[in-house]
């Protein structure tokens, strides 16, 4: 044992003395090998002296050692928590925690609070939760764990983790997981979607190409030449839905990559325009490109942009009226390009949906002229990796108007439009 009794010194005399208490963790191990040391020391011929002043330093800094007090609570045990310590401990983490004892809330963090509401304090458990499956965690008092909704909000999602502290207290951790359940849930509803996007051009294109080879005798030129037009459109369709799913892969794999290359945004968007509209319809397309705006950007994925915007323009607009694509100096050093349609427009409630993967305001006017339901979601995550913003303006029956906003390189003046 590391631990001796009082140690008597005796007067010259050898009767009486005083009485010397030692640390309760005095090291006894240690002042044996200082002792034997100093004897070693001695016998190897070492004056006594330095030989001595060794054996003091040696055996004042083993005293030292164990008279130092505990620099923590959590270092020294001795020293239990208190409601003061241990609300000071977790008043500012992030996650809610509440202490409770004997099923009342004593403790709630500031987390807590914003998300319960600070009356908790001082309630019963079951009254502040009130959801069945908290209630029969909490009633039992003893250590777990279980799934709550509707905690805040509705479609809120927790879990709640009790841990008890001694027989009386326990600390309550309330994790939220309502982004991973809306993150799963959009996953699911993106591959339904694609499922059921990809299965009607399909089902057409089997439909015919069946009809065809079993009829093929009987059907006369012209249905023929009807039937091998449609399985081409629905062939086309398929093949720029896969495009288009795969260039929003890409596009949200590296949304996260802020671009490093000097674009000429002005040149780029006059040449994607032009390649949108095409021969047939650039006639209808009105250019107004201030020149020599610079931005950091990744020029296939901008052009894929402008494409994207000016072909929405001129198969939702009207088809005898132009479609406008603006591009000007903005206010607060950023680059503005808007793409103008003339056509029925969108309805307000519509708006907010459009950037959403295959959303649709007419599904059947998109699929007819060769929509895929993902323009705008592309465009959208291409906008965010250039650290810009997307404005979409709508009246019905005058037509709409779709802005874009990046910042311009930093060396350029930025003046108010």
């Amino acid at each position: 044992m590391n631990r001796i009794g009082p140690l008597f010194l005796r007067d010259a005399s050898g009767y009486g003395g005083c009485a010397m208490s030692l640390p309760k963790s005095f090291p006894v191990s240690g002042t044996l090998l200082a002792l034997f040391a100093f004897v070693m020391m001695l016998a190897f011929g070492i004056d006594f002296l330095l030989a001595l002043a060794v054996l003091v330093v040696w055996l004042g800094s083993l005293l030292l050692a164990v008279s130092q007090p505990p620099e923590s609570p959590i270092l020294a045990r001795e020293q239990p928590f208190t409601r003061d310590n241990m609300r000071d401990l977790i008043e500012y983490a992030a996650t809610p925690l509440l202490v409770a004892e004997r099923s009342r809330i004593t403790i709630a963090n500031r987390a807590a609070r914003r998300l319960l509401g600070a009356h908790v304090i001082n309630q019963d458990l079951r009254v502040a939760f009130r959801q069945p499956a908290a209630i029969k965690l909490l009633s039992k008092e003893v250590d777990g764990s279980a799934v709550v909704r509707g905690l805040a909000r509705r479609r809120d999602i927790w879990r709640i983790n009790r841990q008890g502290i001694g027989d009386d207290l326990a600390v309550i951790e309330l994790i939220n997981h309502t982004v991973e359940a809306d993150i799963s849930r959009a996953h699911t509803d993106f591959v339904a979607n694609a499922s059921h996007e990809l299965r009607t051009p399909l089902s057409s294109i089997i439909g015919y190409v069946e009809t065809l080879r079993e009829d093929s005798g009987t059907l006369d030129e012209a249905t023929e030449t009807k039937f091998l037009d449609t399985i081409l459109a629905e062939a086309k369709r398929l093949q720029a839905l896969v495009s288009d799913l795969m260039s929003l892969s890409r596009v949200e794999a590296e949304k996260h990559d802020v671009p490093e290359t000097q674009v000429d945004l002005g040149s780029l968007v006059e040449t994607a325009a032009r390649d949108a509209a095409g021969p047939e319809r650039v006639k209808r397309l009105q250019l107004s490109l201030t020149p020599s705006l610079m931005i950091r950007g990744d020029a296939q994925q901008l052009e894929q942009l402008v494409r994207n915007l000016v072909d929405n323009a001129f198969k939702y607009g009207h088809p005898d009226t132009p479609v406008d694509v603006v591009l000007e100096r903005f206010e607060n050093g950023q680059a503005r390009l808007s793409v103008e349609d003339h056509g029925e427009g969108i309805a307000p409630e519509h708006i907010p949906h459009l950037t959403r993967r295959f959303y649709r305001t007419d599904p059947g006017r998109s699929r007819a002229s060769g929509g895929t339901g993902l323009g705008l979601a592309i465009v959208k995550h291409i906008v965010e990796r250039h650290r810009g913003r997307l404005d979409i303006a709508s009246e019905v029956g005058k037509g709409t108007r779709i802005s874009v906003r990046i910042p311009l390189i930093q060396s350029e003046p930025a003046e108010l439009s």
